[in-house]
């Protein structure tokens, strides 16, 4: 946990990476459409032309297939440090090509974790809580809030409205990287309307 947890009324949370997203790819076999990579990288080579292609399996039936990375690409074209990663499977790139794919379903590949099972949001003073992303999965932000603060969606939804949760975007927007927000007591509520605090 970091130093930053409840130092000066901050907060630290950090949604930590449990696995990579599941690949959305109709499988020609099953139909089934979540696909995990391999964490294999194939390296063909046809002369001075290379393909490259990632590696995955069909979560249902474990049939095999590619996604192209680059197609009769010449070899002079790629970076030999990023070829000689290519051609070691290295995690990170994997991880890395797995991430830059359009279609992905992120279910299961996140936690939150926080210091806050003990905060008390209807006593406590002003909070600056701290929001890390390990990877760049998109939550909505309520989803987020609910299980940070333990709170139920209309109450999280009341204390928004009144003021008491300030958010840099809408409280039903996706957010997928790092962000800050505040929460007040009762006592310490964002000014009102007319520029005095509601009681």
């Amino acid at each position: 946990m970091s130093s930053l947890r409840h130092a000066e009324n901050k907060s630290l949370w950090v949604v930590r990476e449990l696995g990579l997203p599941a690949i959305v790819k109709t499988c020609v076999d099953c139909g089934h459409t979540r696909h995990h990579a391999t964490g294999k990288v194939r390296v063909n080579a046809n002369g001075k032309q290379l393909d490259v292609w990632l590696l995955i399996g069909c979560e249902r039936c474990d049939r095999t297939s590619k996604i192209p990375v680059h197609e009769r690409v010449h070899v002079s074209a790629l970076n030999h440090a990023r070829l000689v990663r290519f051609e070691d499977n290295d995690a990170a790139i994997v991880r890395e090509l797995v991430h830059a794919q359009r279609k992905l379903d992120w279910t299961g590949t996140w936690e939150l974790e926080t210091d806050l099972p003990f905060y008390d949001i209807d006593n406590a003073a002003e909070l600056e809580v701290f929001v890390r992303f390990e990877l760049p999965v998109p939550i909505r932000l309520e989803k987020l809030l609910t299980r940070g603060f333990g709170l139920s969606r209309p109450v999280l939804k009341r204390l928004v409205d009144a003021g008491r949760i300030t958010l840099p975007t809408k409280v039903d927007a996706r957010v997928r990287g790092d962000f800050s927000f505040q929460s007040r007591g009762p006592n310490n509520q964002a000014p009102g309307p007319f520029g005095s605090s509601e009681k």
